[in-house]
């Protein structure tokens, strides 16, 4: 018997209700604090299935004004939604005027759902101790240690 196909269209979502959504189903991380955007992916019935809330970049020399960074996406378990999403975040981006969207996957993680959408390899970044430091004391995320690969939508064209 095979799997029926999930019809899945966008749908905008609301920093709150994208928060909410991340608590529930996303496997590792708490929602951000914030966001620029988020958009949302629903089935036929209109029920959310997934959402991606893109933001400001979290290392500082990303953040330049022209660069903004998909800081989270979850999925409640549905095929295909993160790769519509990345996509759908791309697009919006660029609607926005931004010229580069960025994204990190953790070790074990395949990005699949990256390159379906286009997305290419930018970087390798080694797993860090965390940054917790006796000048500027942070509280353990769950990160530490732990590979991250970094991401680019593909290049908006100046010609």
């Amino acid at each position: 018997m095979s799997e029926e196909k999930t019809r899945l269209h966008l749908v905008p979502v609301r920093q709150k209700d994208a928060k909410e959504f991340i608590a529930t189903w996303h496997r590792h991380h708490k929602p951000p604090p914030g966001a620029v955007f988020a958009v949302g992916a629903a089935d036929q019935g209109s029920t959310l299935r997934a959402v991606a809330m893109v933001g400001r970049p979290v290392a500082r020399h990303f953040d330049d004004g022209q660069t903004l960074e998909v800081t989270r996406t979850a999925t409640d378990g549905v095929r295909n939604a993160n790769s519509l999403l990345y996509g759908a975040a791309w697009r919006a981006a660029k609607a926005l005027g931004y010229t580069r969207l960025i994204t990190y996957t953790q070790e074990g993680e395949t990005g699949a759902s990256l390159r379906a959408a286009g997305w290419t390899v930018v970087a390798q970044r080694r797993p860090r101790p965390g940054w917790n430091c006796a000048s500027r004391p942070r509280t353990a995320q769950g990160t530490e240690n732990v590979a991250r690969t970094l991401w680019e939508a593909q290049p908006v064209d100046t010609t």
